[in-house]
C-alpha cells in the first residue's frame, strides 16, 4: 500500500499530482499562479479535472534570483493552509529541499515532502518523520539545488539512480518515516542530459523492481523538447507518450501540469492493462 496523506493508493492505481507553482518566474507558466487567489483557483480546477493530489512549490528548479527560506515560506505556507481548508482530504506535497520550509508547510497541512534535490538537507527526512508525513526521494546526480548539469557522465545512469534513491529511501525509514509513505523519483532532467532521461524512462522497470513506489516528473521537461525538437508550448504529446510508457513500466505517481490529458492517458493505460474497466462497452452489443 502507498499512502499519501489521507489517500490510500491500492496496487495498480495511478495518482495524478498536479503542479501548483507560486513562483513569479516558473519555466512553464511564467508566474500565472504566483498570486494566492490564482493558485487557489488552479487547485479547484485541477481537482475538477481529476487530480488526486497537488504539489506546491515556491522556488523554480532552474538557476535564477535567490529565494531565501523566509520568502519560500511566504510563498507556500499560506497556499498550503488555503488548500487544506478548501479540500480537507486532498493530499498536498511541498516541493522543497529545505527542512525549515518543510516544517512550516507540514504544520500548515501538507502531507508529503517532495525533495527534488536528492537529500542535500540531512534534516529533511527527520522533519517529515516528526510530522508523520511522506517523502519523495529523488535522483539529482549529486548536484546542488538550482544548478544545471554540464557534461555530466555516469558509468550507468540507471544503476546510479537506483543506488542513490534507494539509499535515501532507506535513510528516511531509518529516520522514522513510515515505509508506506516513501516514494522514489528518477529525477528526469535533474543532473541528466536528454539521453540519460530517455534511458531512465526506458529502463524504469529497474527502479520499480526495487519495491519502492515510483513517482515520475515528466511534464514539459527539456528532454521531451530536445527529443522532438519542439518548444515549451508543444511538449504535451511527448509528455503523454513518456507518461504512458512510465505507467506501463510500473510508475505510480505522475507530477503534471496538464491534468485532464494526463488523467485520460493513465486511465487508458489502466484499461489496456486490465485494471480499469471501460466506462461503457456497447460496440458490437447494441
Amino acid at each position: 500500500m502507498l499512502r499519501l496523506g489521507a489517500l490510500d493508493v491500492p496496487d495498480g492505481a495511478f495518482v495524478v499530482m498536479a503542479i501548483v507553482n507560486r513562483t513569479p518566474d516558473s519555466f512553464y507558466d511564467r508566474g500565472a499562479t504566483y498570486e494566492l487567489a490564482a493558485a487557489v483557483e488552479r487547485v479547484d480546477r485541477v481537482v475538477a479535472e481529476g487530480a488526486d493530489m497537488v504539489d506546491v512549490g515556491g522556488v523554480k528548479a532552474a538557476p535564477g534570483e535567490e529565494v531565501s527560506p523566509a520568502e519560500e515560506v511566504r510563498r507556500t505556507v499560506d497556499l498550503v493552509a488555503a488548500i487544506r481548508a478548501a479540500h480537507p482530504a486532498l493530499p498536498i506535497s511541498i516541493d522543497t529541499w529545505r527542512a525549515e520550509v518543510a516544517r512550516e508547510a507540514l504544520a500548515a497541512g501538507a502531507d508529503v515532502v517532495n525533495d527534488a534535490w536528492g537529500g542535500v538537507d540531512p534534516e529533511l527526512a527527520a522533519v517529515a518523520a516528526d510530522a508523520g508525513a511522506g517523502i519523495v526521494c529523488t535522483h539529482a546526480g549529486g548536484l546542488p539545488p538550482r544548478t544545471r548539469p554540464h557534461r555530466i557522465a555516469y558509468d550507468d545512469v540507471v544503476a546510479d539512480i537506483v543506488a542513490r534513491t534507494t539509499a535515501l529511501a532507506e535513510a528516511a525509514v531509518a529516520a522514522g518515516v513510515d515505509p508506506e509513505r516513501v516514494l522514489v523519483d528518477p529525477g528526469h532532467d535533474f543532473g541528466k542530459n536528454t539521453r540519460h532521461s530517455l534511458e531512465a524512462t526506458r529502463r524504469l522497470g529497474e527502479l520499480v523492481g526495487t519495491g519502492w513506489p515510483v513517482l515520475v516528473a515528466l511534464s514539459n521537461k527539456d528532454f521531451v523538447g530536445e527529443t522532438l525538437d519542439v518548444p515549451l508550448g508543444e511538449r504535451l504529446t511527448g509528455t503523454l507518450a513518456a507518461t504512458a510508457v512510465s505507467a506501463w513500466l510500473g510508475a505510480r505517481v505522475f507530477r503534471a501540469h496538464d491534468v485532464a490529458p494526463t488523467r485520460q492517458t493513465l486511465d487508458m493505460v489502466a484499461s489496456i492493462r486490465g485494471t480499469r474497466p471501460p466506462v461503457r462497452t456497447v460496440r458490437g452489443l447494441a
